[in-house]
């Protein structure tokens, strides 16, 4: 039997231009470079930067357009996924209350060991 949860009490998203809400739900944390959970926002308008991580999301509903600082820009609806790698810095346009799933996966400073198979 399958479980859902509800998302958080929504809170002002920090980086919106123009008041938006949103409820972020943490899921599962690995450690310092790496997470994933469930993100809902609802239309309006925000910037984001990825400095330190790589962000892999699937959009469950809604629609935005994501606009790089690069000119580059993509239309986003249920089952789009969006990759925005390490350095990348744009501009969401939020259209409809939008929910998706990501993943956070940072640069270590130093590269970790593999292990070794045996």
């Amino acid at each position: 039997m399958a479980n859902t949860v509800a998302l958080p009490q929504p809170q002002s998203k920090p980086t919106s231009r123009t008041g938006q809400m949103e409820s972020t739900l943490s899921l599962w944390v690995a450690g310092p470079h790496t997470s994933t959970g469930v993100w809902e926002c609802e239309p309006g308008e925000f910037t984001a930067v990825r400095d330190t991580c790589t962000e892999v999301c699937q959009i469950l509903s809604g629609t935005a357009t994501v606009h790089g600082d690069d000119g580059t820009s993509v239309r986003l609806a249920a089952g789009s996924l969006l990759v925005l790698p390490i350095g990348w810095r744009g501009t969401w346009v939020i259209h409809e209350t939008i929910r998706k799933t990501y993943v956070l996966v940072g640069a270590a400073t130093e590269p970790e060991p593999i292990a070794e198979l045996r």
